[in-house]
């Protein structure tokens, strides 16, 4: 941690046990390995351990323990588990009434001071020891016992599905996680059951009788698995815990959020609590930065839309809006974009409620509006770092609104979102807002409306015939070839796999903004885009979609029954 290693410098420099030369060395050293200073300090012969631990007891007033000539009793090896002891460099020494006495080599470590203490229930008392004796001492303790089952058979978990295996799972950069604690290995592989099933949520609420865990696959929730509800307050806390969020907070919501890695690679995750009457609902967002760098070519869109949108984003200047409900992919498209302009000379800086994935080279503002940092106070203290490129999380009100406008005509581009239908109702809801029709026509160059929609799972993939009479009503020829997913184990017998992106583009063209200052309603706007622009609406998108036999009939008239 950075407070042990600020820490660490003051003191070998005040207690002179290293010259500054030497202390430089080690963390240009440190810096090449990437190891902590201390194993560097250590390994590299800067300094004796036992000079500084000596050293450290002094400075952090803590007491040294020479574990070399201590008899630990063996029976505390039931109090902390095997893995937690070895992650953390900490063996647990003695207990006396509700204080655990912990040999550690880094007591400063907080994260695990608190996952001992709400794992055990004791008050944990650090003292300080060699790391080579706490790792003999581990050794030695837990020798005795055996490995222990991944989920005891009184807190089973009801699961449909294999769970990927533990070892392939790492919380908080730790590459294992408390061996004997079915709490922390209930929360691992619920994670990991998550990402090997594709969810792009996982709620965990608390009922009555347990706690019913479900997923967000493809846009739907299905159930996933049961938990004793007995298990309810160790799994909220443990979550609470990686997500550094008060543990003894239970009445007030809660934000917070993690990382772990799995196969390979970071996955973040938002968490969001909230109190029921049955205890906290949990809502984890699964935010893979993977899916951000395959480009914008590689999230569904038509060519025709994907044109349109890179045209768009190649102006020096102006406002993109992009609409749709929450959970439409809006903020995966404007990350993507993003990562496309994210080049060295360009200044991009966002403001964000929540900052949701978080992108090298470019600065992030997450909203406090607690503190009086909202949307507006942002965007007015953004403008004066002279960006070149800003997103605005989503607009909500109209000095939100008309800053941002003002930007977009002062040279910066600006990107946002909105909830409306369509895309010509969000220039309507501009001006609804207050705002001048003049300084809208002006500063919007690009409205769009987004959706996702399910694509046919390809190993259950069958022929479909739809009534002529709905395939009519919706403008398709009859004699077309349609498809379905027929339900396999790889979709969970759902018959999609995946979803692919639909979008509306409305380019503004001179014609758009003269009607826009004349008043023009979001119908009119639309019916003239569509005649004489070509413009294609998110049902034509649709249709597009399901006449390739990428989705059902069934899902086109899902997702755009409202259009």
């Amino acid at each position: 941690m950075a407070l042990f290693k600020e820490k660490l410098i003051e003191l070998l420099i005040k207690q002179k046990i290293l010259s500054k030369e030497r202390l430089q060395e080690a963390i240009e050293i440190q810096r090449k390995k990437g190891l902590p200073l201390r194993e560097v300090l250590l390994k590299e012969g800067f300094v004796e351990e036992s000079k500084l631990i000596s050293a450290l007891s002094e400075s952090l007033y803590l007491p040294t323990l020479n574990l070399s000539h201590y008899r630990i009793d063996r029976s505390l090896a039931d109090i902390v588990p095997e893995r937690l002891a070895s992650q953390y460099t900490a063996v647990p020494v003695s207990r006396i009434g509700d204080t655990l006495t912990v040999a550690m080599f880094d007591p400063l470590n907080i994260f695990a001071l608190d996952d001992l203490r709400i794992i055990t229930g004791y008050r944990i008392d650090p003292v300080l020891a060699l790391e080579k004796d706490i790792l003999h001492a581990i050794q030695n303790v837990y020798s005795h016992k055996k490995e222990e089952s991944v989920v005891t058979q009184e807190e089973s978990v009801e699961s449909p599905s294999t769970v990927l295996g533990e070892d392939t799972l790492e919380l908080d950069n730790s590459k294992e996680q408390g061996d004997a604690v079915p709490v922390v290995k209930i929360v691992n592989l619920m994670l990991a059951e998550a990402l090997k099933r594709r969810a792009s949520d996982i709620h965990v609420e608390p009922q009555e009788n347990n706690l019913r865990v479900r997923f967000r696959i493809d846009g739907e929730l299905i159930d996933a698995f049961t938990i004793p509800k007995k298990s309810e307050n160790a799994i909220t806390a443990r979550i609470k815990i990686i997500s550094g969020l008060d543990i003894t907070e239970a009445r007030l919501p809660q934000d917070g959020r993690f990382k772990i890695k799995f196969l390979n690679k970071e996955v973040d995750f938002r968490v969001s609590l909230l109190p029921t009457s049955f205890g906290q609902t949990l809502v984890l967002r699964v935010l893979d930065r993977a899916s951000l760098v395959v480009g914008l070519d590689s999230l569904g869109f038509s060519p025709g839309s994907l044109a349109l949108l890179k045209e768009a984003i190649a102006r020096p200047y102006g406002m993109i809006v992009v609409t749709g409900p929450t959970g439409s992919g809006k903020s995966t498209s404007l990350y993507s974009v993003l990562s496309l302009l994210n080049t060295p000379e360009r200044n991009i800086i966002t403001i964000e409620d929540p900052v949701e994935y978080q992108l090298e080279g470019i600065s992030q503002i997450p909203v406090k509006s607690d503190i009086g940092m909202n949307f507006a106070a942002g965007l007015r203290s953004i403008l004066r770092q002279s960006p070149d490129v800003i997103l605005i999380g989503e607009i909500r009100d109209s000095e939100t609104a008309d800053i941002a406008i003002k930007a977009a005509l002062t040279g910066q581009f600006v990107m946002s979102t909105l909830h409306t239908n369509n895309a010509a109702q969000a220039i309507t809801r501009l001006i609804d807002m207050g705002l001048e029709p003049f300084l809208v026509a002006s500063s919007v160059i690009m409205s769009s409306a987004q959706r996702l929609m399910r694509v046919i799972c390809s190993r259950c993939k069958k022929p479909d015939n739809p009534p002529n009479a709905l395939l009519l009503n919706l403008g398709l020829n009859p004699d077309l070839q349609f498809f379905r997913g027929e339900g396999c184990p790889s979709c969970a017998h759902t018959g999609y796999y995946g979803r692919q992106a639909i979008l509306e583009i409305l380019m503004i063209d001179d014609i758009i903004r003269e009607m826009v200052v004349k008043g023009a309603t979001s119908e009119q706007i639309q019916e003239y885009a569509v005649r004489n622009s070509g413009m294609k609406t998110l049902r034509q998108e649709a249709l597009l979609k399901a006449e390739k036999g990428i989705t059902t009939v069934d899902e086109v008239v899902r997702v755009t029954a409202a259009q």
